[in-house]
């Protein structure tokens, strides 16, 4: 056991070297993920299509129900769902199974045919403020149509939970956090073994006494160990600089940052012990990341994509990686639902682990 562990730490010391003296990596791991996220913070854009609303009918009447089937009728909106209690209003938001909450108070009918102003509240779910933002207006579009035609008053009670004005940089910058210690990670991982062959030191470590697992321990290691350093300054960034409210727990986000980032060492590995040079591990890297990103739920909701593609996001990293982020930042994600987002990153980074240490095994033979 003494022998296994001094050898891996051998090779961690090395890796640790190697990519401290390399300029470029250097400059990828430490300049390049802060500066992306400054820029971003400020230029990144997002756009929505599609609307799934829960709906609290106290009223219960015709003209409550005309109003529920407008929305039903919209192509704005995909599916309403009647809830009967408030604790199921709020599980809908809170699991993101919705993008909008609509209470229609018990006396709605009655004042509209009294010619009095009722009152509809309307909440949308702040972690997603472009589709928050979005998801409001087209249901005020809707009620205040139904107001033209009633001849009552309605007045619009507009709320959003977890990000109370709606501002942009919270969802930004919780969500870029991810993918910037994403980009980072696979990097790092998907240079270090392609490097040792692209410099000829691949066998030296062929013919060192160091197991194949030995050498895939030791260079998962160090690329974890950097990307989680990383990603915690970035987060201090985020929280202290950007003043965005961390409202979760710091036990919690360290969880899963680690499983998060492991599970991404293990398509970097995998990727890595696949290709021959630095060049191919950095177009395989790319190849990856356009795909992954387009499926994570951060350019557009993971709910408009088609069925499909719906099942596939599950095979993807970083769309739990970034749920996990956003919720546990801006709604203080409980034990429960962080364990629903990290079981599926456990099994992705056993296969993605598996897989790499059997082609590395391979390789090696």
């Amino acid at each position: 056991m003494k022998d296994f562990l001094n050898r891996v730490l051998a090779l961690i010391k090395k890796e640790f070297i190697t990519i401290w003296n390399d300029p470029k990596s250097r400059a990828i791991i430490i300049m390049l993920p802060l500066m992306q996220l400054i820029i971003f913070a400020n230029a990144a854009t997002m756009e929505v299509k599609n609307i799934d609303v829960a709906v609290i009918d106290s009223s219960n009447t015709v003209e409550s129900r005309e109003l529920i089937s407008r929305f039903e009728h919209s192509p704005r909106f995909r599916n309403i769902y009647l809830v009967e209690n408030e604790n199921e209003f709020q599980t809908q938001l809170d699991n993101q199974k919705v993008q909008l909450g609509i209470y229609i108070n018990n006396d709605f009918s009655r004042n509209l045919k009294n010619g009095r102003t009722t009152s509809i509240q309307v909440i949308g779910d702040g972690r997603q403020t472009n589709s928050s933002s979005i998801a409001a207006n087209y249901a005020n579009q809707i009620i205040l149509g139904m107001t033209n035609q009633q001849g009552g008053g309605i007045n619009i009670v507009a709320r959003n939970w977890f990000n109370p004005n709606l501002d942009y940089q919270w969802y930004v910058l919780t969500v870029i956090v991810a993918m910037l210690s994403v980009v980072v990670t696979l990097i790092l991982t998907a240079l270090s073994i392609a490097r040792e062959r692209e410099l000829g030191t691949f066998d030296q470590l062929i013919v060192s006494p160091l197991s194949s697992f030995e050498i895939l321990l030791g260079k998962t290691i160090p690329p974890l160990f950097i990307a989680m350093i990383l990603t915690c300054i970035m987060t201090a960034i985020v929280i202290f600089a950007f003043h965005v409210p961390f409202n979760g727990s710091i036990l919690l986000l360290l969880i899963s940052l680690l499983i998060s980032l492991l599970s991404i060492v293990g398509v970097g590995l995998y990727i890595s012990s696949i290709c021959n040079t630095q060049q191919q591990a950095i177009l395989s890297v790319m190849t990856f990341m356009m795909p992954a990103v387009l499926l994570s739920g951060f350019i557009s909701p993971i709910e408009d994509m088609p069925v499909c593609l719906q099942y596939l996001t599950y095979l993807n990293p970083i769309r739990f990686f970034m749920t996990l982020t956003r919720g546990i930042f801006l709604k203080g994600m409980g034990l429960e639902d962080v364990m629903i987002n990290i079981i599926p990153l456990v099994i992705i980074a056993s296969i993605t682990l598996t897989l790499a240490g059997r082609t590395f095994k391979r390789k090696l033979g």
